[in-house]
C-alpha cells in the first residue's frame, strides 16, 4: 500500500509543479537567461541520469560493465547521425551481446 501512496503523492506533486509553471509571468519566461536554461537544463538532467544509471554500482561505486559498452555503441550511433530508433537499437543489441556469454 505504501507504493500506491508514493505514486499518488508523486502524481499530485507533478501536477502542482506543472500548475506552478503556468503561474510564472510571461515576462519572466522571455528573459534570455531563462530561455537558455530551459533549453539546456533537460539535456543536462538526462545526461546525468544516464550516466548515473550506467556507471553507478552498489554503494556508489564506479562500475564498467555491459551497460557502458551499450552506451558507447549508442554514442557512436549518435556521432554517425543515426535515427533515434537505430541509436536505441544499437545500445540494446550491443548490451545484450556483451551480456550473452554470461547467460550460458
Amino acid at each position: 500500500m505504501n507504493v500506491w501512496i508514493a505514486i499518488g503523492l508523486t502524481a499530485v506533486g507533478c501536477y502542482l509543479a506543472k500548475l506552478l509553471g503556468l503561474l510564472v509571468p510571461a515576462g519572466a519566461l522571455e528573459r534570455p537567461l531563462v530561455r537558455r536554461m530551459a533549453a539546456l537544463l533537460p539535456v543536462a538532467l538526462l545526461a546525468a541520469l544516464t550516466a548515473q544509471q550506467t556507471f553507478a554500482g552498489d554503494g556508489g561505486q564506479l562500475v564498467l560493465d555491459a551497460r557502458a559498452v551499450g552506451l558507447g555503441a549508442a554514442a557512436l550511433a549518435l556521432v554517425l547521425r543515426a535515427p533515434f530508433l537505430v541509436v536505441v537499437g544499437a545500445g540494446v543489441l550491443v548490451t545484450a551481446a556483451v551480456r550473452a556469454p554470461a547467460w550460458g
